[in-house]
């Protein structure tokens, strides 16, 4: 059994949440979320609370009221204070710039890569080797901070790439001589 599942989500002022069977949905100030959550978990809404509890006594229930609470916290989360994702460019040439709403980005290939966002998520570029990504939702914030790495991951001998703000990257030695 989960132990944060059995918590409930507190709902902050200014922030609506309704629960109809199965489906959450939680608006604030950055926006309108919505989950559907398994058969195998209710949901229920007490005052500024929200509980999430199995169905019934399967393996399966037991490990999806876990997960349901914690997309239903992110949510609340996300549409208070929101995500955030930064990614930089590290490498000789890398450069990132804002082309209306595409982010184009010059990784050292003979083109320009082109990325057109996700509805949702804002994109902006504070420098020219930074990219920061920002959305209510921390799935789509994730899933488009991985889509552009993925464009140009670090490599292992010189660390040249996109990479996560902080990851560390796993140097390797050289050929010897």
């Amino acid at each position: 059994m989960s132990r944060l599942g059995k918590l409930p989500v507190e709902i902050p002022s200014g922030v609506t949440a309704t629960v109809n069977g199965g489906d959450v949905s939680v608006k604030g100030p950055k926006g309108e979320l919505t989950f559907s959550a398994p058969t195998a978990v209710r949901i229920v809404q007490e005052d500024n609370a929200i509980k999430v509890e199995p169905a019934e006594n399967s393996k399966f229930a037991k490990a999806m009221y876990g997960t349901a609470r914690a997309r239903i916290n992110n949510m609340v989360k996300g549409v208070t204070a929101g995500f955030e994702k930064n990614l930089e460019l590290v490498g000789v040439g890398y450069r990132a710039q804002m082309q209306g709403s595409d982010l184009k980005l010059a990784l050292g290939f003979s083109h320009d890569v082109i990325y057109t966002p996700r509805a949702g998520v804002k994109i902006t570029t504070p420098k020219p080797t930074e990219v920061k990504i920002e959305g209510p939702d921390a799935e789509v914030v994730g899933q488009t901070a991985a889509e552009i790495r993925k464009f140009r991951p670090p490599e292992p001998y010189k660390g040249k790439g996109v990479k996560y703000e902080g990851e560390y990257i796993r140097r390797k030695e050289g050929k010897k001589k």
